[in-house]
């Protein structure tokens, strides 16, 4: 038996964007159907230590369904050492055997379909004229969603903002040979929200970088920092005033500081989230009713995900003969 072992640079290769756009699509529908069978995330997160670890697993049924699971660790000052936040692996396992078939970098499954979901639901709720980005955050993801929101929408102009000056000017400079608009470094969140259609929150905030009056009518949002009840990036307003979607209703009601705290204050509940995206794919839930509401997602990150992708980067790695492959 051989298993394959994928780095990050080769997921890179094998998973190209606007693929991991369509295949996170067709996951997300398949969870709307009840194709896939997934427990909530376990959370291992000690008093003293410095990071958690989480445990995803998930199984998918369908042709060519399979087992995985993501162990991550989520260590939140890892950037200022030059570090994903992310660390860990994806394994994949046989739904035949349960044998061990892969092991894949998780940071770089991580980034890319995160982006690649943010995608999927900008493209189902956005405004189709919607031209200008804000996205507050300059680490991974900041520089994936850049990449996959220009997938589904003309963008003219991207403003970024970061809590270092410093870091927002190098995404800007890093990533505005690979773009035709101007990608624009800004020093407060408020002056990259005001007027944009489009807005990526993705930090690792504990208190709201947003604020409702700074949103312009009709706008988007794609919230995907925090992934903790205690944690949010979303104020309480524009929870309340938002037409609200999830990646998966369980998993916002339990992990969703942006949800729970918002709850808490008493200005949403349960009925608040309209949908899943999956929901909106398969045609079940409908999606933006107007041109002036406000859209939110909220990103939790699902184990499904990371599964579907372990799935097709296996299978294409065995066509092209791609990657390492060792007896196990």
């Amino acid at each position: 038996m051989k298993i394959l072992i994928l780095n990050s640079s080769q997921i890179r290769e094998l998973l190209p964007m606007r693929d991991c756009i369509e295949l996170m699509a067709d996951a997300l529908s398949a969870l709307a159907r009840d194709e896939v069978h997934q427990p909530l995330r376990t959370i291992v997160r000690p008093p003293n230590a410095r990071g958690l670890l989480g445990l995803m697993p998930a199984y998918r049924g369908g042709e060519q369904g399979a087992f995985g699971l993501k162990a991550i660790c989520v260590f939140p000052e890892n950037p200022s050492q030059g570090k994903d936040a992310h660390q860990g692996a994806v394994t994949l396992f046989s739904r035949e055997t349960g044998e061990l078939l892969a092991l894949m970098n998780a940071s770089e499954i991580t980034a890319i379909r995160t982006a690649a979901v943010s995608a999927v639901a900008t493209r189902l709720l956005a405004r189709e004229d919607a031209r200008e980005l804000a996205i507050i955050g300059a680490g991974v993801q900041a520089r994936t969603h850049l990449a996959a929101l220009t997938c589904v929408r003309s963008i003219k102009r991207a403003r970024v903002v970061a809590r270092n000056f410093e870091h927002a000017r190098r995404l800007a400079d890093e990533m505005q040979p690979q773009f035709p608009f101007p990608i624009e470094p800004v020093r407060k969140n408020e002056d990259a929200v005001r007027e944009a259609a489009l807005i990526v929150t993705a930090t690792s905030s504990l208190e709201p970088v947003i604020s409702k009056d700074w949103i312009s009518p009709g706008a988007h949002v794609n919230a995907i920092g925090t992934h903790s009840p205690n944690s949010r990036e979303i104020d309480s307003a524009t929870m309340a005033a938002a037409r609200i979607f999830v990646d998966r209703r369980e998993s916002a009601l339990n992990e969703s500081g942006d949800y729970l705290l918002a709850a808490k204050e008493g200005v949403v509940n349960p009925e608040s989230i309209v949908g899943e995206i999956g929901e909106l794919l398969i045609g079940t839930k409908t999606g933006r009713t107007s041109a002036t509401e406000i859209t939110l997602f909220k990103s939790l990150g699902l184990a499904i995900e990371d599964v579907a992708c372990a799935e097709y980067l296996y299978h294409k790695a065995q066509s092209q003969n791609a990657g390492a492959w060792f007896d196990f």
